[in-house]
């Protein structure tokens, strides 16, 4: 029997395009002798959309924007439109699992996720609270710091607060972290609304540029170092992948050059001593248990020349483009990309199956 899997992508997003080239690269991906795959598209108002089941690998991320080739469903009733029952109501193929392919808010921030948990649908990847900790740059640094994770100095603002006193919160950041310094929206990823500052006026820009894409900012003290990542999968036991190293041309990683122009180099495996490897498996595995992680993060460091390892970030869904380091860094430990997702599928299944234990009733 094929598991029918939804793939839910696009999303009310700044990350809507990031959303559309997982997906299509999913679709290249994905095994279709085991699988049969049902898109579901969340338009850029959120809007949703169910689409024909894809029967082959995608070529172009505009197939898949379905506004005009789909059919408008409430999220509230997603199987029961997807898939009516029969008339004796016995199951006539509801979806067994669905992909959230989605990025940034109203996707990985714990929302979608939320709706599935109500509706008890299995589905791939973190959980409610990992996603929306994860999401959220402030509460998961205040999480890494409970745990005692090494990480970067930082400190943040939401915007009544900034725009009350602009110049008390950039005198803030100039005696707590100096220059040069990051300025990022606290709830977004793929480097959207990043800007670096190396003085006042650049930090001014910056704060401006942040407070488009959130309510709240972080700003995070420049290290010098080099950017390292592993990946992480697994639900109770996880696991880690070899490590790579980004090494970016330009300033830094940022959107351009993650999911454009790749104007980057991805190291892998990286050059990385047996200590520094260790320490770094422990520290990405000692993240993912403290935000509560399922199924997968991707999870990003700074060496420094010292040696020492500081926690960046850990990114609930990161992308599957063809410019992206999760599936690079388990390709190159022995899990091929269409493995991955089929590993994925089956955490999915396995969290889902161990939820059903707990009783409910009193």
């Amino acid at each position: 029997m094929k598991i029918k899997l939804g793939l839910l992508y696009g999303g009310k997003s700044a990350e809507h395009r990031v959303s559309l080239q997982t997906a299509l690269a999913v679709t290249k991906a994905i095994d279709f002798d085991k699988y049969d795959i049902h898109p579901i598209y969340i338009t850029e108002e959120g809007e949703w959309i169910r689409g024909n089941q894809i029967i082959a690998p995608v070529e172009h991320v505009e197939q898949l924007k379905l506004k005009d080739k789909g059919k408008f469903i409430s999220p509230v009733s997603l199987n029961v439109e997807l898939f009516p029952t029969k008339q004796d109501n016995s199951p006539n193929g509801a979806l067994d699992v669905i992909f959230p392919l989605l990025h940034g808010p109203n996707g990985e921030d714990g929302t979608v996720q939320g709706l599935l948990e109500l509706m008890n649908i299995p589905y791939v990847g973190n959980g409610v609270l990992a996603s929306s900790a994860g999401m959220d740059k402030v509460i998961m640094k205040n999480v890494f710091a409970q745990a005692g994770l090494a990480q970067a100095k930082y400190v943040s603002f939401i915007r009544s607060e900034w725009e009350a006193n602009k110049d008390s919160a950039y005198q803030v950041v100039e005696e707590n972290l100096g220059y040069p310094c990051f300025v990022k929206p606290a709830n977004l990823g793929s480097s959207v609304g990043i800007g670096k500052a190396n003085n006042r006026e650049e930090l001014e820009k910056a704060f401006e540029e942040a407070f488009l894409f959130d309510r709240k900012v972080i700003i995070e003290e420049g290290i010098i170092g080099r950017e390292v990542e592993i990946g992480v999968l697994g639900n109770d036991h996880p696991a880690c992948s070899v490590i790579g190293e980004i090494v970016p041309k330009k300033d830094f990683y940022d959107y351009k050059a993650k999911y454009e122009d790749g104007d980057t180099a991805l190291i892998i495996p990286a050059e990385i001593g047996d200590a520094e490897d260790k320490k770094m498996r422990e520290m990405a595995i000692k993240a993912y248990k403290a935000l509560d992680c399922s199924g997968l993060v991707r999870a990003d460091f700074f060496l420094t020349k010292e040696g020492e390892l500081l926690i960046n970030e850990v990114n609930t869904m990161p992308g599957f483009t063809p410019f992206s380091m999760f599936p690079l860094l388990w390709q190159h430990a022995g899990l091929t990309y269409p493995a991955l997702i089929e590993k994925l599928v089956e955490l999915a299944l396995e969290r889902h199956a161990e939820k059903q234990k707990i009783k409910h009733t009193f």
